[in-house]
């Protein structure tokens, strides 16, 4: 896809064609700005699907208890145990977020 766009920009505009090319980008270059790209991305996504799990096993717990209370006490001890389980999944994606954005993956 970039060679096609350079293409088009060579052909539709004489003076880029005949410039010279531009210094190679230093070894890693835009390993930087992708990190940052994929660790947002990856942290919005965890965080999205964290929500609806836990809104799922919330609506799950409910629904038990209502239909037996007298294991109310259950039910909830487990519905906290897997909402912590459910939540630690954005916590590693936010240990990896933060690597990817303070460590330097390529010198």
């Amino acid at each position: 896809m970039r060679s096609l766009i350079l293409t088009a920009v060579a052909v539709l505009v004489p003076g880029v064609a005949l410039a010279q090319q531009a210094a190679a980008p230093a070894a890693g270059g835009g390993v930087g700005t992708w990190s940052v790209i994929v660790a947002g991305f990856a942290m919005a996504f965890a965080a999205g699907l964290c929500g609806l799990g836990q809104a799922r096993a919330i609506a799950s717990a409910v629904e038990a208890m209502a239909r037996q209370p007298g294991a109310a006490a259950r039910i909830q001890t487990a519905m906290i145990i897997g909402l912590a389980l459910i939540e630690s999944l954005a916590i590693y994606v936010l240990v990896v977020a933060m690597i990817l954005l303070f460590v330097q993956p390529i010198r």
